[in-house]
């Protein structure tokens, strides 16, 4: 019982503090980071819609391994199965799980009008520890990146820098 509990408050507190979450959805090959809020004892995320996050493998009634990385070093604290619960729109649960987000979504581009394009075009999924906490891997997960269209930064060209620490002349 005293370990259990213990397992709870550890997912919980991992959970909370964490800005990202990583979940791999029941027949996906790789883990997925995704932003969520914590809501009434479940991360709460939202997706699949345009310009929102993706959650591929995550559907009601399923299952997804989720691992928690410390919002400090990195590194991962946690890791556990979830229940995945998609949340009907408009219903009680959604929107005390859509006032939670809506606080947590950076950039958004309609603002105040985010929840009722949430309705319309998106999910919303709680997923709810279920079982005791996972051992984590003794070996690295570390995977290539997915392919992007975004390159890395190219080398300064050769005059910027004399043109932006040139000594100005006093007049």
């Amino acid at each position: 019982m005293t370990s259990e509990l213990l397992d709870e408050a550890l997912v919980e507190e991992a959970t909370k503090k964490s800005g990202l979450i990583w979940v791999r959805g029941t027949g996906t090959a790789t883990a997925r980071a995704v932003w969520h809020a914590w809501h009434e004892g479940a991360a709460c995320l939202v997706g699949d819609g345009p310009g929102e996050q993706p959650l591929p493998g995550l559907a009601d009634g399923g299952r997804a391994e989720v691992t928690v990385r410390s919002k400090d070093k990195g590194g991962r604290l946690v890791s556990f199965t979830a229940q995945v619960v998609e949340l009907a729109p408009g219903s009680a649960a959604w929107q005390a799980a859509v006032a939670e987000l809506k606080g947590k979504r950076l950039n958004a581009p309609d603002g105040e009008a985010m929840p009722e394009r949430w309705a319309r075009e998106c999910r919303v999924l709680r997923l709810e520890p279920s079982g005791a906490v996972l051992p984590l891997p003794d070996e690295s997960l570390a995977q290539a990146p997915v392919p992007s269209p975004a390159t890395t930064r190219r080398p300064v060209p050769a005059a910027l820098p004399r043109l932006l620490f040139k000594k100005r002349s006093r007049a």
